[in-house]
């Protein structure tokens, strides 16, 4: 048995086929969003509503606050300890977003070590009172994993020298203990570039209209941080700079879909590294009957037998 993981761009349809595959199976949703973790964020993260949560169960959505410290540490050991219960009860787990760290974290597994946050906050630190150091540090004590980490990547790259600190050893090394988990299928959503862009800017009019903006200024009003890392994601950092007075209204709208865009770019890129257990599916050309029909057809083979994917196209 594999368990289905319905992955992929921002706005590429995760969530309409998702609900309408678990209603049919009676399944629930555990999200693989690193940003609907959070409580009040509800418009920029596009959570499913209310409405189509009591439809299906839905997991992993506000479980924390928008200041409260989280990572795939403790992602991945909330959510195997929810698949573990949903299996438990009879039912079926799909997990549904586009976060690859997330993804990665299930399928790749994780070094057993828990977050040190004293140990961030002074690494982050030291990064802002000397840019380039951290990435410095890497490579002189791990440069296996400086090779494996992009320079921007100041998380990972905080995670690895965390690992390194307090374990007194090199992080690819310890990784390389990790035994992968044979557990997943990846369904892997895409559509033609133009066809998915043209989706995003959609989507971003779509937000400003359900009242992104208001939502971003109750926040602020709450007493959140412009400076929290959730605050900094992608719908937020944009519609905080307007509200600063940093865009006019037409730059904030340009932004915010030319940023959301990249975005869905880099989500692309991240999951054409898997290459087992992996469908791949262009939805461009396809209707929704046909999609929902491969897809719930996917999952039936995954989760009775063994299965190392395949493309297909509308």
């Amino acid at each position: 048995m594999r368990i289905p993981i319905i992955c992929g761009p921002t706005a590429v349809g995760k969530t309409e086929l998702s609900l309408e595959i678990a209603e049919k199976l009676d399944a629930e949703i555990i999200s693989m969003d690193s940003m609907q973790i959070y409580k009040y964020m509800d418009i920029g993260t596009a959570k499913p509503s209310l409405v189509e949560r009591n439809i299906v169960p839905h997991h992993m959505i506000d479980i924390v606050y928008p200041d409260e410290e989280y990572n795939v540490y403790k992602y991945v050991k909330e959510t195997l300890d929810i698949i573990d219960k949903i299996l438990s009860r009879g039912k079926i787990p799909i997990l549904v977003g586009g976060t690859g760290l997330y993804a990665e974290g299930l399928i790749k597994g994780i070094v057993e070590i828990g977050p040190d946050f004293e140990l961030r906050k002074k690494l982050q630190k030291l990064e802002k009172e000397n840019p380039g150091s951290l990435r410095s540090m890497l490579e002189e004590f791990d440069p296996v994993a400086a090779q494996r980490i992009h320079p921007n990547d100041i998380k990972r790259t905080i995670r690895a020298l965390e690992v390194i600190l307090k374990m007194n050893r090199k992080f690819s090394e310890l990784q390389k203990s990790v035994a992968p988990r044979k557990k997943f299928s990846l369904i892997f959503l895409n559509r033609e570039r133009n066809e998915l862009y043209e989706r995003i800017n959609k989507r971003v009019e779509n937000m400003i209209k359900l009242g992104l903006i208001d939502e971003v200024k109750k926040i602020l009003r709450m007493g959140y941080s412009p400076e929290l890392n959730s605050m900094k994601a992608i719908g937020y950092k944009e519609t905080i700079d307007f509200i600063h007075g940093k865009y006019s209204f037409d730059e904030y709208i340009h932004v915010l879909k030319r940023n959301s865009r990249h975005y869905a770019r880099r989500q692309i890129i991240w999951f054409r590294r898997y290459r087992e257990n992996v469908y791949n599916i262009n939805l461009t050309n396809m209707s929704f009957k046909k999609s929902l029909k491969i897809i719930f057809e996917i999952i039936e083979c995954s989760l009775s037998i063994e299965n190392s994917g395949r493309e297909i196209n509308g």
